[in-house]
């Protein structure tokens, strides 16, 4: 259970990462770069950069999430315990 949290956890922070730097610097939406001329024609500036903020925000929080819930799993000497008796039942 532990192992499928932490690879959930590193597949987020890869996927915050492309987010993150997907994002223009001055907040107007996706680099033209990555093809935001094309984004920005189809879905339009304003849509396009919503989107993207709305995934930053879902994905920082799945990430506190996934992170806190890592923590009750491991105990204060590494091993597994607090939420774990709970998760096997």
């Amino acid at each position: 259970m532990l192992t499928t949290i932490i690879v959930f956890i590193a597949l987020i922070c890869l996927l915050l990462m492309v987010v993150v730097l997907i994002q223009n610097p001055k907040g107007g939406g996706v680099d033209s770069t990555f093809g935001g001329t094309q984004a920005n024609q189809m879905f339009g500036a304003a849509k396009s950069a919503d989107f993207i903020e709305k995934a930053t925000w879902y994905l920082a929080l799945a990430l506190l999430i996934l992170c806190v819930i890592t923590t009750l799993m491991v105990g204060t000497n590494g091993t597994l315990e607090g939420l774990d008796p709970l998760l096997s039942e």
